[in-house]
């Protein structure tokens, strides 16, 4: 056989592999993308792990997980179909949508929100009302920029008491650290074990669920029209997702594990386990502690809608069928 005659069936052959998604994942597999809140930390060993466990690919999905740069950048991707689906806090979500955003949540996780000021304990920092004056670090983007105003407010508070520094993600802890900045804005499931470990020194939080202000936080989203087009590949995703947080809750070491290498900004081990089991700790309200992780309830959806309009996050509130795809979304 002439040489532009082999040529020809290795093309055929590879294009044939590649229509199926390659041998990883099996025959027929989608490679589907997903874009996290933020660059991989321990909240997010549940997807690396369905990944290394083949839950996935049992599904029929060859999944990419993509760092994100803040919620409210990953929800505008999802809605621009830029990624299939995303992992972002609900409040970025919710603003998205009043703004005519077409981006749906299809089930939250962290229920419980991990929102928090946080800051090393010898600044004796109780309540905050102790904030006045203080510089806080914090990145035009992420979540917490929509939910610190209405934590401010909800405790009497206005902006104008603080004074706001914005600065990238990694700036914002050494700020920190170094005492440029007072306290910083994050995750007390990201962050404060972070700076805990490299400064030698206790970190504190003020949450904001401890404080008047609980709402969902992070969970699954996609494009209405992801969700209009392929409802199978979403159905799938979700049940896979669910999957794999189930799997990882039952051995959490296991699971942070397969996280080795995801990120040059990939904290410690120690620091992941611990990052991991706080998450853990959010995944339910009253009304969803006997379900599986990611099941929502319309009563939960309601007062977190209640609590952004009261708050300032949104102007109007809609039912919550305008922000979740129930139908989608886990059960039981």
């Amino acid at each position: 056989m002439r040489k532009p005659a082999i040529f020809a069936v290795l093309l055929a052959a590879t294009l044939v592999l590649a229509a199926c998604g390659g041998s990883e994942t099996g025959p027929g597999a989608k490679a589907v993308t997903l874009t996290l809140n933020w660059y991989p930390y321990g909240e997010h060993a549940p997807f690396y792990f369905g990944v290394k466990q083949g839950i996935f690919a049992k599904h029929g999905i060859d999944l990419k997980i993509q760092a994100g740069q803040g919620s409210g950048k990953t929800v505008q991707a999802a809605a621009a179909n830029q990624t299939d689906f995303g992992w972002a806090d609900t409040s970025a979500l919710a603003a998205a949508v009043e703004q005519g955003v077409a981006v749906k949540s299809v089930g939250v996780f962290l229920q419980t929100t991990p929102a928090s000021v946080q800051f090393f304990q010898e600044k004796n920092i109780g309540k905050p009302q102790d904030l006045k004056g203080l510089k806080v670090a914090t990145t035009a983007g992420d979540a917490l920029t929509k939910t610190f105003p209405a934590f401010l407010k909800q405790n009497g508070m206005a902006e104008t008491d603080v004074q706001i520094q914005n600065i990238d993600p990694a700036g914002k802890m050494a700020a920190v650290i170094s005492g440029r900045a007072d306290v910083l804005l994050g995750f007390a499931s990201d962050q404060g074990p972070t700076i805990q470990e490299k400064a030698g020194k206790p970190v504190s939080y003020l949450r904001f669920s401890e404080f008047g202000l609980n709402y969902y936080s992070n969970g699954l989203i996609t494009s209405g029209g992801t969700l209009g087009k392929d409802p199978d590949l979403v159905k799938r995703m979700v049940a896979a997702t669910a999957e794999s947080w189930t799997a990882a809750e039952k051995d959490p070491q296991a699971a942070v594990d397969t996280m080795k290498g995801a990120s040059q900004q990939l904290p410690s081990p120690a620091v992941l386990v611990e990052q991991f089991k706080t998450t853990v700790t959010l995944l339910h309200t009253d009304a969803t502690k006997t379900s599986g992780p990611g099941v929502n309830t319309a009563a939960d959806w309601k007062s977190t809608i209640e609590t952004f309009l009261r708050t300032g996050v949104i102007t109007k509130a809609q039912e919550p069928g305008a922000y979740w795809e129930e139908s989608v979304a886990p059960r039981g």
